[in-house]
Parts: structure tokens; sequence; C-alpha cells
């Protein structure tokens, strides 16, 4: 069997026409195949590479402290230096209140972290989700998920859901002293970046402080300078209670963490002790990985360029069939009509050496998500392989 082949055979799929591109290298915003094809990324892994592939700092950092040491212990036993020192980091470019660090694998085991201190600090059950959100697969994650059509085939999951409609003002009214949180991403990505309205969430969260829920802010996406800041919570000036980081969290290694106070966080330690545990979360690896993403991120001030990356892409991408283009910083979506649209433009553009893909709750839409560090050259060629696309689709 060749490759493509075992590869279909023993890796689990997830789809029924997985791309199976066989990429053998990636540097900055370019992939390349076994053929030696080259593809412009526009994806970076779902927001996963801010930095570019294989940063030659990030590298440097991995191989480093592989040299050093790998896994040593459950996580937060010992004291190793890149979980400390990154978990500074993070600190210190957040607000004072969210000042402790939980490193988790992934995004969606740091909602599952977080729902359980958002019980454990509240004493309550009842969390308030959006409709059209996505933190993440695994249960309790699949529980907050807003669309049916995901969570039905896995049902019973956890009680006390609601699923409300974002940027309605009736979720205000449906805040009380039964509810443990509302979690929300601080812009939805997979509803094709749909950006809260400021008062909206501001009167969220000053009800939240009324009434003793948390406010979980899902920045999973939107994270380390995706939006033009730092985080997509400082574009509405609130503070939450909890966030939850991933993705570009690690800077291409897997890596996930939800912050929240240290008075919060210390309630894992008592009643039961290990109130939450994991044995991979914050590997030494993938912590010294992420901190050299993000000290790339501020020290190269790669975050103060994205506004003028996302103007030129909204400049360039003029065409009748473009209904819109929506975008929050290098987060951005196309619209067409239609999926079926969409999907001939994503493939038709992967045989020109662009890769893109759509998102889950707006199938309609092409995502734009590249690496931070694309170019304004990689960026007009990107704009026109996409209308060179739609030129060929109208003849």
């Amino acid at each position: 069997m060749n490759q493509r082949e075992v590869f279909l055979k023993h890796v689990a799929q997830t789809s029924p026409a997985p791309m199976a591109l066989e990429i053998v290298k990636a540097k900055g915003v370019i992939l390349k195949d076994r053929a030696g094809k080259k593809y412009i990324d526009l994806i970076s892994g779902i927001s996963v590479c801010n930095v570019g592939h294989c940063h030659p700092k990030v590298i440097k950092a991995i191989r480093r402290q592989s040299a050093d040491y790998l896994h040593l212990l459950v996580y937060g036993e010992f004291v190793e230096s890149p979980q400390v020192q990154y978990a500074k980091l993070l600190a210190d470019n957040l607000p004072p209140s969210l000042n402790s660090i939980y490193f988790t694998n992934s995004g969606a085991e740091a909602t599952e972290g977080a729902m359980k201190l958002a019980k454990r600090v509240t004493g309550r059950t009842n969390i308030i989700s959006f409709k059209n959100s996505y933190h993440g697969s695994t249960q309790g994650a699949l529980s907050v998920m807003g669309d049916e059509y995901w969570r039905n085939a896995y049902r019973p999951l956890l009680p006390g859901i609601q699923h409300l409609v974002y940027n309605d003002v009736s979720v205000i009214d449906q805040i009380n002293e039964q509810t443990a949180c509302v979690i929300m991403e601080s812009i939805q990505a997979e509803a094709g970046i749909n950006a809260p309205l400021n008062a909206w969430l501001t009167a969220i969260r000053k009800r939240c402080s009324e009434t003793g829920a948390l406010l979980i802010m899902d920045e999973i996406q939107t994270g380390f300078g995706r939006t033009g800041m730092l985080w997509g919570f400082q574009h509405f000036d609130i503070v939450p209670d909890i966030i939850l980081l991933g993705k570009a969290l690690g800077g291409g290694m897997p890596l996930g963490a939800f912050v929240a106070d240290k008075a919060m966080m210390d309630m894992f330690t008592l009643n039961p002790v290990l109130g939450h545990i994991t044995t991979f979360g914050g590997h030494p690896v993938c912590c010294a990985a992420g901190m050299a993403a993000m000290k790339v991120l501020l020290d190269n001030k790669l975050i103060e360029k994205v506004y003028e990356k996302e103007i030129l892409f909204r400049e360039l991408l003029h065409h009748r069939r473009i209904i819109e283009v929506r975008s929050r910083g290098l987060l951005m979506a196309v619209v067409f009509d239609s999926f079926e649209t969409n999907k001939r433009v994503i493939d038709k553009c992967l045989d020109k050496g662009l890769l893109s893909d759509w998102f889950l709750f707006a199938p309609d839409c092409l995502r734009i998500a590249p690496p931070l560090t694309i170019s304004k050259k990689q960026i007009a060629k990107a704009c026109s392989i996409i209308l060179s696309v739609l030129d060929e689709m109208e003849n």
C-alpha cells in the first residue's frame, strides 16, 4: 500500500472525503507536498500557527527543551521552568484578575476545566451558552456547542444548558442566581465571524457580576493577536472571569489553558484534592514552544501589522460573486451565495496552490485566517487566485 492508502485504512477519519494532502514541509506561510507543489496557507492549521509554520525561534526552543527533559510527572507537582515562565508571561499580558493559568492539552479540555471551575466556585450547575458557538467536541464542550446537528447523535449530554441567541437582549434577563456561568466566544468564529455588540456584552458582564455568575470568554481562536489585539475581549472594554486558550497557545505544539484568579483556581486543591488533573497538560516542550512563539509575536510587533493586512484583503476581495467580507483582524469570512459555490471555490483554489476551508456553522463562507506573518505580496497573490477562480466560474 502507498502512504495515502495506509492513511485511509489506519488513521481514523472524521469526514467522508478528507483532503488527504501529503505535506512534507511547512515554512512560514507556505506548505509543500510530496510532489513539490507549494500552497499558500490561508488557515494556519485553524488559527494555530500565528507566527508561521516552523518559526526558527520556536524550533530552537523545542530542541533546547527536548534535550533537557520531556515529561516528568503529572502536571502541577514539579516546578518545571517552561510551565512557570510561560504562565508568568501570559499573566503579565492579561488583566490582574486573570493571573492563574491551568495548562491543558487542548482548547476543548480548557472548556471542560473552566466549566468544572465555574460549578465549583458558584455551587451552581446551570450554564448559558450561545447558538452557533463552538467550544470543542468532548462531551461537556459538546453540551455547550451551539448547534443540534452535532449534539444530537451523542445525547444525553449535560443537563441545565441553555442555548441562547448571540447579541439578543433577552439573554440578559436569563442570567440569574441559578446560573453558574455564561460561556461565549469573544467573536463567534465558526458562525462566520460574528462580533458582539458592545452594549450587549457590557450588559452581560454587569448582569453576571450582579448575580454571581461567572463570565467565561473563549479566546481559543481569537487569542494571540488574530483580531488585531492580543485578546479578543480587549475590543469591548470588559474583563471576563475566566478565559479559554488553545490553538496558537502552543506555537504549533498541542497546548490549551484556562485562566482565572488564583483565589478561584485554588478551589481545585481541596474538597476534593486533585479537583482537576491532567497527565500531559503543560508539557514542558509545548510550553517552551508556546512561550517562544508568544515572544516572537510581542517582540516583532506582529499584532500592530494585522489591521493593515486586514484592510488589504478587504480592498482586493471585490467580485460580483462575493456577497460580503466579514472580518476582525486576520479572522475573515468571504460570504458566497451557497455552500456549493464556496466548496467549488475552495477546491479550485487548492488546485491553484491556495489552501482554505469553510466554517462549521457558516458553510457558505470561505475562511481566511493566515499566519500573522503573511506578507502583502502573499496576500495579493492569494486574493488574485480567489478572484481568478471566481472569474473562471463566470464562464
